[in-house]
């Protein structure tokens, strides 16, 4: 990190600055005791002050001492304009980061090199659980009334790359996953980053991170979006040898089921609902994602915790009355009706938007044509406890929604319709209109390779 703890000036000063590297609160005591100006001073060459040293070193008690003191600044610079706040963001030393924003950090200050944030620097190197403690505290304090909470999520760099645009990159999908899911901007290009005209779903293509790949997707990320070159991500992809990647972003196949997001009750449901219409996603992205390994001839190993769980007192349930094949675990608040979670997920990815505002009309119950504006889980005790079970691993990986591990493919009775695409697909994975059903079709949308 540079810190240069070797370019003190005299033997005092070097050993404070060993101290607050090692934690020692006692020694930074007796040294500040003896001379307080020490807590303000700075090494030679990094100009880090015993505040960056602790916070990069990850050393929370001494973190804390030195802000209890009153004299230490938390948004002290050195030589490269990094705050405390962002060497600790870039260590993912979660704890400092807390203890920093607790004492007034400044969420919105640039370094001098790339213009990069403390939300840049945690998106970029995977901390995710930083990144979770940035976006609170921004949400929480002045930054959502000054500069707008999603304008803060959505900054740039000096190439014009977002923090999820860093994530991407570097295939970091709990740090992608919990970025979407704050709003961070999918279709968004960068100026110079990666290639001019980026997306967040090229970087990923760069990389071959397929993970990444099915987050964005299923965040409505454009498959046809093209780089300043004219490339589609299908084309990042292929051109560097990441056949699998390329496969699921190949416009050919069937269009990804995207999280219904702009529905207003979508974003209050309650935790039960919202778990259920996500696994309802997780299965129908993974039965696609295996249509297409599998045409493509290429051996892929499916995650263990992707495998079908069916409960042994499933059967007890009510059917669904619109596919016939899973128990009802959805109601519409309003007219009282059931269906599964499956039915209820696709019914909200096909209504389209209003062509006079852009918004999307909220779905109407197909049963009695009530207009839903909301839904709750009919969640047996089995049910509940398994939910449970999936939003503690959830938790634990990175604070975000664990939905989008796969792509989609469409459902039951719904013929499998892609939200806005309007395209019908067949069980195969082929397509029943016009679209390119080989990669031969291609030829006029990704040029030559």
């Amino acid at each position: 990190m540079g810190q240069g703890l070797s370019c003190s000036r005299d033997t005092v000063e070097h050993d404070f600055f060993l101290a607050a590297k090692a934690g020692d609160v006692h020694a930074l005591r007796a040294h500040l005791a003896a001379d307080p100006s020490l807590a303000r001073r700075a090494t030679v060459y990094a100009r880090s002050t015993a505040l960056h040293i602790a916070a990069a070193n990850g050393r929370v008690e001494a973190v804390s001492m030195l802000l209890d003191r009153g004299d230490v600044h938390p948004d002290a610079l050195n030589r490269k304009k990094h705050t405390p706040l962002m060497l600790a963001s870039k260590r993912g030393n979660t704890e400092c980061v807390v203890r920093l924003l607790d004492a007034g950090a400044n969420v919105l200050t640039f370094e001098s090199r790339r213009a990069r944030t403390c939300l840049h620097h945690a998106a970029y190197h995977g901390h995710a659980d930083c990144l979770h403690a940035i976006l609170a505290a921004a949400d929480g304090h002045g930054v959502a009334a000054s500069w707008g909470f999603a304008r803060f999520v959505n900054v740039r760099d000096e190439q014009g790359a977002t923090p999820l645009h860093l994530a991407a990159r570097r295939g970091r999908s709990a740090c992608v996953r919990l970025l979407l899911g704050r709003g961070a901007i999918v279709s968004a290009s960068t100026s110079v980053y990666g290639f001019p005209g980026s997306t967040a779903l090229h970087l990923a293509a760069r990389g071959g991170d397929m993970e990444c790949a099915r987050e964005l997707l299923a965040w409505g990320a454009d498959r046809m979006q093209r780089d300043s070159a004219g490339r589609i991500a299908y084309v990042v992809a292929l051109r560097r040898g990441h056949r699998a990647c390329a496969a699921l972003l190949n416009p050919a196949a069937a269009e990804p089921m995207v999280w219904p997001s702009p529905l207003k009750f979508i974003a209050e449901l309650d935790a039960d609902a919202k778990a259920l219409l996500e696994k309802a996603l997780v299965d129908a992205n993974r039965e696609r994602e295996k249509a297409i390994l599998r045409n493509l001839n290429h051996k892929q190993v499916m995650p263990s915790n992707t495998d079908v769980v069916v409960d042994a007192d499933e059967d007890d349930q009510e059917v669904c009355n619109i596919c016939f094949e899973q128990a009802c675990s959805m109601e519409v608040k309003e007219c009282g009706h059931e269906m599964c979670a499956a039915c209820t997920l696709a019914l909200c990815c096909h209504c389209k938007p209003n062509p006079k505002t852009l918004l999307l009309q909220p779905p109407a119950c197909p049963f009695c044509r009530t207009t839903i504006s909301r839904l709750v889980a009919k969640v047996s005790d089995t049910d509940r406890r398994r939910l449970s079970r999936r939003r503690s691993r959830t938790s634990r990986d990175g604070g975000g929604s664990s939905s989008f591990k796969g792509l989609s493919s469409a459902m039951g009775s719904f013929s499998r319709i892609g939200r806005g695409s309007g395209r019908l697909v067949v069980d195969d994975g082929a397509e029943l209109t016009d679209k390119p059903t080989s990669d031969h079709d291609l030829s006029s949308v990704v040029g030559v390779l």
